[in-house]
């Protein structure tokens, strides 16, 4: 690839190319799945299948506005609106099979895993049923204890094996597990390089709007495995070094103060939010969201595989959210922290006031939490949100002043 392209523009171009591929391989015939975003997806690289992302697909669609349509098709057809905003629009998305702002290749197979939550199980059983195609799911059960345990380990790692099993019947072949050891080993390089390239955000000032990190997200969810994402990361590290070891940052204004943001992003609203923020001189510079795709293998074998997946974010314990949001936020040198209460995401949720009230008490830093919806519009109030980031703006300058 061209070394004098930016780490954007080298995003853009491979993700083109990840969709452009997957339709490529559908007129040939091949078999193309949709996966949640934490699937183990390199059991699927290994055998050579192909795949997209519906809830990438849903936060382009939601981005560019176009979901309330989706969202419209799916409860007329009697889903309810309690249900996941993601899951809503992709049931829409599926009745037509084409949006405007991005059109993705129908499946052929789905692989379900509900390490992000259990809704995905039957979302993804009304699209198996729907569409008459083979469904896939890998079970990882919730963490009451700090850290995943033997019995659980054993048990996803049962899980996988099965799932293999299923994916050799649709590619046709059986697993060459010397090439998924060596996905395996591309997915650790490429998730530890885009911590690294995350990791100067912490630097002051952060050379970069924080609210970027959800754009180059998309690679590290949906190509962990492939070796061509690592040079996006690389070259984000490299321009985020340039730019601390000349004090400079592409916020657009002075950074005031900085703020970890938990949840996932108001993609309807995602321009409104991150000019308000910036407006008020606040650098959301610190995010859970990210770093919750990125998944690590102590070895390259099933075993190291099941670890991986059993500590994936949504599964883990309140008081290890605690841990690492404290962590994160002492880390990143926060003044705050924001969490969006999203009405789609129960699981995530559920957990949240808790979570913030205590992360508050441990670390002494002040946090807002406001209402919104990661695909459905009707769920935010820009009036609330501004009115939040003001209140908690306040309280961040007395703190200073404090200080």
């Amino acid at each position: 690839m061209d070394e004098e392209k930016t780490s954007v523009e080298v995003l853009n171009m491979l993700q083109m190319e990840h969709y452009q591929n997957a339709f490529e391989k559908k007129m040939e015939g091949k078999p193309i799945g949709w996966l949640t975003s934490i699937f183990p997806q390199e059991i699927v690289e290994a055998l050579d299948l192909d795949y997209v992302y519906p809830e990438n697909h849903c936060c382009a669609v939601a981005a560019r506005k176009e979901s309330p349509k989706f969202i419209d098709i799916a409860e007329g057809k009697g889903y309810s609106v309690d249900l996941c905003a993601y899951a809503r629009l992709n049931l829409g998305y599926a009745e037509e099979g084409f949006a405007e702002s991005l059109t993705i290749p129908m499946p052929d197979y789905i692989c379900c895993c509900n390490n992000i939550c259990n809704e995905v199980i039957k979302w993804y059983e009304n699209l198996s049923k729907n569409l008459g195609i083979p469904m896939i799911l890998i079970d990882i059960p919730f963490n009451d204890q700090y850290y995943p345990d033997q019995a659980r380990i054993d048990y996803i790692k049962g899980q996988l094996e099965h799932a293999i099993g299923q994916l050799e019947e649709i590619a046709g072949k059986k697993m060459d597990y010397d090439k998924l050891q060596e996905v395996m080993k591309i997915s650790n390089a490429n998730s530890r390089a885009w911590s690294e390239a995350m990791g100067y955000l912490k630097k002051k000032p952060s050379p970069m709007n924080g609210f970027n990190m959800f754009n180059y997200m998309a690679l590290i969810v949906c190509a962990r495995g492939k070796e061509s994402s690592k040079e996006v990361f690389e070259l984000l590290a490299n321009e985020h070094k340039k730019l601390t070891e000349e004090g400079r940052t592409n916020f657009k204004v002075e950074e005031e103060f900085r703020v970890m943001w938990d949840g996932i992003a108001v993609w309807p609203f995602l321009g409104f939010t991150a000019k308000t923020l910036i407006k008020n001189g606040i650098n959301m510079n610190a995010s859970t969201y990210p770093d919750a795709f990125a998944v690590y293998y102590d070895e390259p074998t099933l075993e190291g595989m099941a670890k991986g997946y059993a500590g994936t974010a949504n599964t883990r314990c309140v008081e290890f959210h605690v841990d690492a949001r404290a962590e994160l936020m002492e880390n990143s040198g926060c003044d705050g922290a924001l969490y969006h209460m999203n009405r789609s995401c129960k699981v995530w949720d559920m957990m949240q006031y808790t979570i913030a009230k205590r992360t508050s008490e441990k670390t002494g830093k002040p946090y807002a939490i406001f209402d919104g919806d990661q695909a459905d519009p009707r769920g935010f109030s820009e009036a609330q949100f501004s009115t939040r980031i003001d209140g908690l703006k306040e309280v961040m300058a007395e703190n200073k002043k404090e200080g």
